[in-house]
This record gives structure tokens, sequence and C-alpha cells, in this order.
């Protein structure tokens, strides 16, 4: 699977719907209580379920901080990643997977499920999404090909309205 940087895909109202209804679902069937899609630069793309009561964007850069790391630690033992993360809390507890080396699913749960059942869950709402990610990327223009087009005609304009 081929990776494409964040800046040449967009996220359009239809792909963002298809994703809450993952992540609406995913919290239904888990019992768990929050879930967030963080892009791997540390931007919240999505949340679901109860209102949160810190920083969205603070959490979600230290999200992807979290899972960079973790990327590097694997990469010490001799693995070549973790796809997921598990931070286990007296009372609250969160589960994180990665979706197909673009984003990072973040549940938050407490006592009313296990994380036996969150992982199970999860595992299919990785599925899901991952299939929703691949549809955004297809349509994705390749890196470099109308960006530099549409950069070309702009520097045209900007040219005749300055007289160069």
């Amino acid at each position: 699977m081929a990776e494409i940087a964040a800046s040449s895909w967009s996220l359009d109202e239809n792909d963002y719907k298809r994703i809450l209804e993952h992540m609406n679902a995913l919290l239904q069937e888990s019992s768990a209580r929050c879930a967030l899609l963080v892009d791997r630069a540390g931007q919240l793309l999505a949340n679901a379920g109860e209102q949160l009561s810190f920083d969205p964007t603070a959490f979600a850069s230290l999200t992807a901080a979290d899972f960079s790391a973790n990327d590097q630690l694997a990469k010490m033992i001799g693995e070549p990643e973790f796809a997921s993360l598990f931070h286990q809390g007296e009372k609250e507890s969160m589960y994180l997977a990665d979706v197909g080396r673009r984003v990072i699913l973040v549940v938050l749960f407490d006592q009313r499920t296990t994380v036996g059942m969150v992982r199970l869950k999860v595992k299919q709402t990785v599925t899901d999404l991952a299939k929703v990610f691949d549809e955004m990327f297809k349509r994705a223009p390749a890196p470099g090909t109308d960006r530099k087009g549409l950069l070309e005609g702009a520097e045209d304009e900007i040219d005749k309205l300055f007289g160069a």
C-alpha cells in the first residue's frame, strides 16, 4: 500500500459521514465512551461519542507523537511497527490502532467494557475505515501532478497582474 502525503488528499462530507458511521457503530457495539480519528501529523479528523473533557487538538497531537515514538521502539526491538497500543489507567483506558499507516483510531473506555471487547470491535472498524481511506486516496491526484499545474497557472496570473 503506497503512502500518499496528507496534503494530497481531502476528506469530503460523504467520507466524513461514513467514518462517523463506523466510529459510532464501534462505540455502540463495544460500550466504549469515545472514539477519535487522528492523522499521523496530529490533526483531529473526527470524534464520536461522549463530549471530550480535554483539549482535542492537544490530545490529537500527543496521540500522533505517542504512536510515532512507539513505532521507533518497535524498530529498536526488531518489529516493523506496533499496529496497536493499549494504555490502562485506574478508571480510564485507551486503545490506539493504526488504520492503513495513514491515521490512528483512538478508543477511550472505562469499566463499562473490557479491553478484549474493544480490541475485537476495533479490528473490524479498522478494516472498514481502511476501505474508506483507500477510496479517498485513490481519488487523490498523484503527488505533484495537479498541484504543480495549479501553481504554474497561478504564477502566470501573478505575472500578468504585475506586467512581468
